[in-house]
């Protein structure tokens, strides 16, 4: 995977629960990689649902492999641009040579 196409910055972030002092569950959402991505484009598109329109922005993200990506899953998500993606799919690219991430996120965030 060659650097140059390695262009942007991404963030990856895992879901936790963690407890107050109340011992009450707090859901957030953690960082836990800041990686070089190339960022592709894959559609945009209208749905329906509930009598809702909603646009959405698809994006296709390459990065690195790396010990610190190797348990990225589709519970996981991607924050890029100022938008929060959520995760599709992930294939891995050759033999550990990167991974390619496929997300989606409203385009009205």
């Amino acid at each position: 995977m060659k650097a140059g196409k390695l262009d942007r910055r991404i963030t990856l972030q895992r879901y936790a629960i963690t407890y107050n002092e109340n011992n009450e569950p707090l859901e957030t959402w953690t960082d836990f990689a800041t990686v070089w991505a190339s960022a592709n484009p894959v559609s945009d598109g209208e749905r329906i649902r509930a009598a809702e329109v909603g646009a959405t922005i698809s994006m296709r993200f390459q990065i690195r492999y790396s010990s610190q990506v190797d348990a990225l899953n589709p519970k996981d998500r991607v924050r890029f641009d100022g938008r929060i993606f959520d995760i599709s799919g992930i294939k891995e690219l050759e033999r550990r040579e990167g991974l390619e991430i496929s997300a989606a996120a409203a385009a009205d965030e």
